[in-house]
């Protein structure tokens, strides 16, 4: 948090900024007593999360933090990591070298899936296990140190904050993670990956390993929607031209098995972990993340799940509402004087306007801001960390 200052507000005030917290606050109270879905215990660390730990948090392309709840309670971002280091890989290795090795056609099936190939022999996409094992393999570095440092550095680009590796986790997926290691040694076989399956596996688990907060992903995620750069520092993590690639292999498969119906209801790019966290990405807008460690039975957040679709269809977050509200990309063509013309979509006003007529609310939430001014996605060139 040394890039931002940290102060505690009430909600009932009626600026934009309280009537987003206002938002959220009313979607935890609304569903921090649902009580479906159950706790991860296949990895023996992920079954001791209490189930009724659940933070909201939202984090802006212009460097403001929102959140409620648990949002600052500790988990480890599994799944999650998948389209970063894919982003990572591209950057390393270059698309074409990327896609000899790991495809980006959804599936259908879930994320443990035992491996499936495609007709050049590699996993349909870096969402799924075995490809997301293979992505790993493609990591650059000198020795199994350095591309976990490399790892690392990435994600600490992204959160803002120096990022560690939860060993109990780590040594947790380890012991237990035999089908992912049947999957490594299959993928060897079909020459998908090469040699050292064990140090890549390790560099996999500890990947899989590392410690976040709701708020993190938030951030990371609006680093996302900012274009590669983090809004509140002016780091950039990804270069610009992956931004793209990332965020399409979130929004057709980074929901597995639930992807499509993800897609028809709340329509952004998304990733959600077994460790209970979902992370979407509002582009040139925001970062969502949610944090609920009981799941449905495609591994995904239960309470993730409701208040990503709340948000998505209170305030018009999915990607064809915005697409069909920018009249910008229809420009030429005459417009009818009988029909309303339609401004493109603005969030921050959707928030307010939707929630202006709120009741109060007396319970306390935070918003962070950033200590310089924050940037916009099409304003930040991002810096050397």
């Amino acid at each position: 948090m040394s890039d931002a200052t940290h102060r505690t507000i009430s909600v009932p005030e009626g600026t934009a900024q309280f009537r987003i917290l206002a938002a959220l606050n009313e979607l935890h109270l609304k569903y921090r007593d649902l009580s479906d879905g159950a706790v991860a215990d296949y990895i023996p660390e992920l079954a001791r999360a209490n189930p009724r730990e659940f933070g909201i948090c939202v984090a802006t392309t212009d460097g403001q933090v929102y959140e409620v709840g648990d949002a600052s309670i500790p988990f480890t971002i599994q799944s999650m990591s998948k389209p970063f280091v894919y982003g990572r890989a591209l950057e390393d290795r270059g698309r074409d070298a990327v896609q000899e090795k790991v495809g980006v056609e959804p599936t259908g099936d879930a994320f443990n899936s035992i491996i499936k190939l495609d007709l050049a022999n590699r996993p349909h996409n870096p969402c799924v296990n075995a490809g997301a094992i293979a992505t790993t393999s493609l990591l650059s570095g000198d020795g199994p140190t350095a591309r976990l440092n490399h790892i690392l550095d990435m994600f600490k680009k992204y959160a803002g904050r120096d990022i560690h590796v939860d060993m109990s986790v780590f040594m947790s997926e380890r012991t237990t993670g035999h089908r992912n290691r049947a999957m490594a040694y299959l993928m060897l076989n079909f020459g998908v990956i090469e040699s050292n399956v064990e140090e890549i596996l390790d560099l996999y688990f500890q990947q899989c390993s590392v410690i976040v907060t709701c708020r993190d992903l938030a951030v990371m995620a609006a680093t996302l929607a900012n274009g590669g750069v983090n809004p509140m520092t002016g780091v950039r993590a990804v270069e610009h031209q992956y931004i793209r690639d990332i965020l399409t292999v979130m929004y057709t498969c980074g929901m597995y098995d639930y992807a499509g119906e993800w897609a028809y209801t709340v329509g952004l790019p998304a990733k959600s972990g077994v460790s209970g966290g979902i992370l979407a990405v509002v582009p040139n807008h925001l970062g969502i993340a949610v944090y609920s460690p009981p799941l449905d039975d495609r591994g995904n957040s239960v309470r993730g799940i409701r208040v990503c679709e709340d948000l998505s269809q209170n305030f018009g977050m999915h990607l064809f509402d915005a697409m069909l509200d920018d009249r910008a990309m229809f420009a030429g063509q005459d417009e009818s004087p009988n029909t309303e013309k339609r401004q493109p979509a603005q969030l921050e006003s959707n928030v307010t306007d939707v929630f202006h007529a709120m009741p109060p609310s007396t319970t306390t939430a935070n918003v962070m801001q950033p200590r310089g001014n924050g940037q916009s996605s099409n304003q930040a060139e991002g810096k050397d960390a």
